[in-house]
C-alpha cells in the first residue's frame, strides 16, 4: 500500500496503490465513448498509463480534432467497441440507452461494458449480455480536477462497483482501471451499483444541488423582503457559502465550527435546526424513497422522451430569481480569485 490509512479506518473496502495488479488492464484496449468532462480525462490518463486507448466519437463530433491533437486514436463508437476489450461509456446518462444499442453487436464474450455512473443499469436502461463483465469506475471529482490531479502525480478518489462478473476477474480489472486513471494515489473505495446510485441521486437532490439551492434562495428572499439590500442577502446567503462549505470539506462539520466564530458557531447551533427541522427530514425520507422505488427514474426517462417540458419551464424560472441578477455583478469584484488553469468552463461537455 502506498497510504498511511488502514482498512480499520472504513466502513467498506478502500484499496491503494499495490492492491491494484496492473496486468488485468495492461494488454487490453480500452474504448472511451465520449470526450467530454470525464471521458477526455479517463482517456489521457489511461493513455498516460500505457494502456491501448481508442476514443469513440460521432463523426460529427466537435470533439474529434480535440482528442486526436491530444495524441488518441479516435474513431466511430461502433468500430471502438469492436476493436476493445473495455468498453467505458461517459457520454450522458440521457443518450447511453442509444449510444449501448448502436455499439452492443460489436461486443464479445468476456468483454466489458464499463461507467462510470450506475443509473442506466440499475434502472435497466442498460441490459448487457451475460457473457460480458459490467462494472464501474467512478472518480468522485469532475473531469477537469481528474486530469489535474493525475498530471500533478496525484489522483481522485474513485468508486469502483461490480454488477456482473461472467469472466471472475471483473472487480481486479476494474481496480487496475482505477489505478490507471490515478484512482490508487488517492483511495478506491468499493461499493454496489445500487449504492451509488441511490446515494447520489438523493445527495444530488436533497442537499447537494436542489436542498442548498432552496436554502440558499429562501434565505436571499427572507433578507431582500425584510427590507435589506439584495447585495448584503446575496453575500450573507450566496457568497459565503464556499467559506463555510471549504471549511467542512477540509476538516469535517467540526473544523468548520472551530474555525468560525462563537457567535457564528452559537447561533448556527442553536438556529440551523429550527430551519433545517424534522420536517425536512421528512421531505427527504420521501425523495429518497423515490430514488429506490425508481419513480424518480420513471419520471427523469418519461420527462426526456417528452422533450423536458418541465425542466426547461424550471430551469427558466431558476435563471430567473433576483439573486442571478444580483450576483452577476458582484462575482466579478472577485476575478482577481479565479485561476484560468484548468477551468471548468473550458472543458467540453459529454460528447
Amino acid at each position: 500500500m502506498t497510504d498511511t490509512h488502514t482498512t480499520d479506518d472504513f466502513t467498506t473496502n478502500v484499496y491503494y496503490g499495490d492492491d491494484a495488479d496492473a496486468s488485468y488492464i495492461q494488454d487490453k484496449t480500452v474504448a472511451v465513448l465520449g470526450y467530454g468532462s470525464q471521458g477526455h480525462a479517463h482517456a489521457r490518463n489511461l493513455h498516460e498509463s500505457g494502456v491501448d486507448v481508442v476514443v469513440g466519437l460521432r463523426e460529427d463530433s466537435t470533439s474529434w480534432p480535440q482528442a486526436e491533437e491530444d495524441g488518441l486514436r479516435v474513431t466511430t463508437p461502433d468500430v471502438a467497441t469492436a476493436e476493445a476489450d473495455i468498453v467505458m461509456f461517459l457520454v450522458p446518462d440521457t443518450i447511453q440507452p442509444a449510444v449501448f444499442e448502436a455499439v452492443e453487436d460489436g461486443l464479445e464474450a468476456g468483454n466489458t461494458v464499463m461507467f462510470a455512473h450506475g443509473f442506466n443499469v440499475h434502472y435497466n436502461q442498460i441490459q448487457a449480455p451475460e457473457d460480458v463483465d459490467v462494472t464501474m469506475a467512478a472518480p468522485k471529482g469532475p473531469g477537469h480536477i481528474v486530469r489535474r490531479d493525475y498530471v500533478n502525480g496525484g489522483g481522485t478518489p474513485t468508486l469502483i462497483a461490480v454488477y456482473q462478473d461472467a469472466t471472475g476477474e471483473a472487480k481486479e480489472e476494474a481496480l487496475a482501471y482505477a489505478q490507471a486513471i490515478g484512482g490508487t494515489r488517492a483511495g478506491v473505495v468499493e461499493t454496489t451499483f445500487k449504492e451509488e446510485v441511490e446515494t447520489d441521486l438523493f445527495g444530488e437532490q436533497a442537499v447537494l444541488c436542489g436542498g442548498v439551492t432552496a436554502l440558499v434562495q429562501h434565505g436571499f428572499e427572507t433578507l431582500v423582503d425584510a427590507g435589506y439590500s439584495p447585495e448584503m442577502a446575496y453575500f450573507e446567503c450566496l457568497n459565503e457559502l464556499k467559506l463555510i462549505v471549504d471549511l467542512m470539506y477540509e476538516d469535517g462539520i467540526g473544523g468548520m465550527w472551530y474555525s468560525v466564530s462563537d457567535t457564528a458557531e452559537y447561533g448556527g447551533l442553536t438556529r440551523g435546526h429550527r430551519i433545517v427541522d424534522e420536517g425536512v427530514r421528512e421531505n427527504m425520507e420521501e425523495v429518497l424513497e423515490e430514488v429506490q422505488n425508481g419513480e424518480f427514474a420513471r419520471e427523469w426517462i418519461n420527462e426526456n422522451q417528452a422533450g423536458r417540458p418541465s425542466y426547461t419551464q424550471l430551469k427558466r424560472q431558476d435563471e430567473a430569481h433576483e439573486i442571478e441578477a444580483v450576483g452577476e455583478p458582484l462575482r466579478d469584484l472577485f476575478e482577481w480569485e479565479e485561476s484560468t488553469e484548468n477551468d471548468p468552463a473550458e472543458v467540453p461537455a459529454d460528447d
